[in-house]
């Protein structure tokens, strides 16, 4: 459970390390001005494979979760196996997500970038073909990723394996990732989607640190919980 812990706090920090570095300064959805400053952008390659690293982290952190958890009977052995699946196929999207964002659509803004007039429209028109397939993944990501954590917290909630209100946190921050699944596909990267974003970054931080605590007060198997030096 520690290993867990430790796991899934440091990826979430690397996550939002990365995240923080990423290049902003204008609307996400107003492509040529986005376009221009990701072009310029020297740090998008090395930003983005951070990114990636935070969530391969994260999801060997949920793995070790699964095992921590250590269902065996009831409705949470398939809880747990479901959310361990659904880790496991958003993981996959997101590989998927950083190799279109980090690598594709980089290569398209630079490719509009450095075009003649004649050739920019047909160039532009390709790096938002990369943005919108961006949109798609990010968008069922944060649908699988978002699942993961439902089924997660509802095993925690339903064994007591870990203190509740963990799980319950665990199945909130699920829920704003799935509206912004929700959000991403229908409107891309659109100022409706700050409330569940930001909802979900505190979310994931105050359940991740709660974990560590809970996780470094537990007793290790097979010690006693008390020891006297009481003789009779």
């Amino acid at each position: 459970m520690r290993l867990a812990a430790v796991l899934l706090l440091a990826g979430v920090l690397v996550t939002a390390i990365a995240g923080f570095l990423h290049p902003e300064g204008a609307d996400p959805n107003d492509h040529s001005t986005v376009f221009a400053i990701y072009a310029a952008s020297q740090s998008w390659t090395a930003v983005h494979l951070g990114q990636f690293i935070g969530m391969v982290i994260i999801s060997f952190g949920l793995v070790a979760l699964f095992f921590a958890l250590d269902v065996r009977s009831g409705a949470g052995v398939w809880l747990n196996r479901f959310a361990l699946l659904s880790a496991g196929a958003a993981m996959a999207l997101y590989g998927v997500l950083q190799a279109v964002d980090g690598v594709g659509l980089k290569q398209a803004v630079s490719a509009w970038a450095s075009a003649e007039n004649g050739d920019k429209a047909a160039r532009f028109s390709a790096a938002e073909t990369v943005r919108w397939l961006e949109w798609a993944v990010r968008s069922y990501h944060s649908f699988v990723f978002g699942l993961a954590l439902i089924l997660f917290g509802a095993v925690i909630a339903v064994t007591g394996r870990l203190s509740r209100p963990i799980g319950y946190l665990m199945a909130l921050c699920g829920l704003s990732y799935l509206a912004q699944g929700w959000i991403i596909g229908k409107s891309g990267f659109s100022s409706a989607n700050q409330i569940p974003t930001l909802g979900g970054i505190g979310l994931i931080l105050v359940w991740t640190v709660w974990l560590l605590i809970a996780a470094l007060r537990m007793q290790p198997v097979g010690l006693p919980e008390t020891t006297s030096d009481a003789t009779t």
